[in-house]
């Protein structure tokens, strides 16, 4: 892949399907790259770059008070399944420079981040 985003997702218990499409208008319009002007001020679209989606349910790993993580915020994975694959299948369709990785897989991803931008989009 070359310059774009990587696009880790957690499924909340509260998501929905329905959501699915402002989540992809924010990511692809997300001003996080830099142009001659300013540091951050181009988006994904802007730079032609690509999209790696990744599931990553344990984003909603909750650690407080206490040493081993409760995914209990985590939308359980069938649910999570659907709306997954209803979001993969909308961004492709907004945005073709799209891949993805498998769900519910264990995955070895290497990155190398270009810069400290690590956005949480909630």
């Amino acid at each position: 892949m070359g310059a774009g985003l990587v696009v880790f997702m957690g499924i909340h218990k509260d998501d929905r399907v329905e959501d699915c499409g402002k989540w992809i208008e924010k990511i692809l319009n997300l001003r996080i790259f830099a142009d001659e002007q300013k540091p951050i001020n181009r988006s994904v679209r802007d730079i032609n770059g690509e999209v790696l989606l990744i599931s990553q349910f344990t984003l909603y790993g909750d650690c407080k008070g206490q040493n081993r993580p409760s995914f209990i915020n985590a939308a359980k994975p069938d649910v999570a399944r659907v709306i997954y694959d209803a979001f993969e299948t909308q961004l492709r369709q907004a945005w073709p420079k799209t891949t993805s990785g498998e769900f519910a897989a264990h995955m070895d991803v290497d990155l190398v981040n270009d810069g400290p931008v690590t956005i949480i989009l909630e």
